[in-house]
């Protein structure tokens, strides 16, 4: 696959062309890292509300004719919405004049922006050293089969996300996992999944 450098999109003034770019599905993609290509093609849940576009709109006024404003604006976007939605992109990009493919390589490049809908609940366990010896694995195992998700992945009803993270700081409670960053340690499989389960 062509390698292609993102930082270049955001830092170069020039925008990059349109072909650079692909459509598969009705995702617009580029040669974009692993990270985001697995989220692109991953399979979506389904019933995906209309969007509610004033709260973009306040955001895009707030910014109105600052420069180099990308990463705030889509940072705000996304505590928003949960993550960047093509229709809010696309709107940002014709309101502000930015050019699409610059949004998306700014998204595409830093971890913190997602492009696909993330679950109400965020659930990170931790499978770092000291929280994998002691059977971190066995406790994503158990939520993946519960909740009929994958690591990295959403819940079909968008109750759940689940990432994996490495070091959340408390290796003395280990195994950790941070739900909606509550910080739960010492945790087992069976607990866990029954504490998810009361969330709403």
């Amino acid at each position: 696959m062509k390698q292609f450098n993102f930082a270049t999109i955001y830092l170069d003034p020039e925008p990059v062309p349109a072909q650079r770019f692909r459509s598969i599905g009705d995702e617009l993609v580029s040669d974009v890292p692993s990270r985001m290509q697995s989220e692109l093609h991953s399979e979506l849940p389904v019933g995906e509300p209309a969007l509610d576009l004033q709260p973009l709109d306040n955001i895009l006024n707030k910014y109105q004719g600052q420069k180099g404003a990308v990463i705030p604006i889509l940072q705000e976007i996304q505590n928003v919405y949960g993550y960047l939605p093509k229709t809010i992109l696309e709107r940002t990009s014709k309101k502000t004049g930015i050019p699409l493919s610059q949004l998306y390589g700014v998204a595409t490049f830093y971890a913190q922006f997602h492009l696909t809908r993330r679950g109400r609940n965020l659930i990170r366990i931790c499978d770092g050293t000291a929280c994998h010896v002691r059977g971190a694995a066995k406790t994503i195992q158990a939520i993946e089969n519960a909740f009929k998700m994958h690591a990295g992945g959403t819940s079909l009803d968008y109750k759940y996300t689940l990432e994996i993270v490495y070091c959340v700081g408390s290796c003395g409670l280990a195994p950790v996992a941070v739900v909606n960053d509550k910080v739960y340690g010492q945790t087992k499989p069976e607990p866990i999944v029954r504490q998810l389960k009361r969330l709403e």
